[in-house]
């Protein structure tokens, strides 16, 4: 099973502390993570798939491999700038997002749009007509993001 995690390139120390832990969790569970590759979130998420045994898979925006952090065992160079985004998204079975900028607000309507359920860690909240929408599952801890994403990709 792959489970996408996206989030913020530059991570406050509580989004990059979840980050690690849902690596962690993940890997505990057999799951490949899929993230941007880069730093914060990303980086964070693989640290903690990397501390127990996990594969992670960095699917970039540029042609540099170099460009992953140092816990990406996998990856994938694009060319594609943002447009990576929807690569990232569509890899995983179900998506976790933690924090997160625009590019995060990007991947998680990509991933809406393409009906992924979306596990939200301190993320975005949407309205739509000046009511919630429901589109993102919010989960109140690392573990239960790992739970209801898991619990998530098993019914696609």
């Amino acid at each position: 099973m792959i489970i996408a995690v996206i989030g913020e390139s530059s991570a406050s120390p509580e989004n990059a502390m979840l980050a690690e832990e849902v690596g962690s969790l993940l890997a505990k569970a057999n799951v490949i993570v899929v993230c941007g590759g880069q730093e914060g979130v990303m980086r964070a998420v693989c640290k903690g798939a990397k501390k127990h045994g996990g594969t992670t898979v960095g699917i970039l925006p540029g042609m540099n491999s170099l460009d992953s952090n140092e816990y990406v065992d996998i990856p994938i160079c694009t060319g594609l700038g943002n447009g990576r985004n929807l690569l990232v998204t569509r890899a995983g079975k179900s998506v976790i997002a933690i924090g997160g900028s625009y590019g995060t607000l990007s991947e998680i309507a990509l991933a809406l749009s393409d009906s992924k359920s979306v596990i939200g860690l301190n993320t975005w909240s949407l309205l739509r007509d000046e009511h919630l929408d429901c589109g993102i599952i919010v989960a109140k801890s690392a573990e239960e993001a790992v739970q209801f994403a898991i619990c998530q990709a098993n019914k696609n």
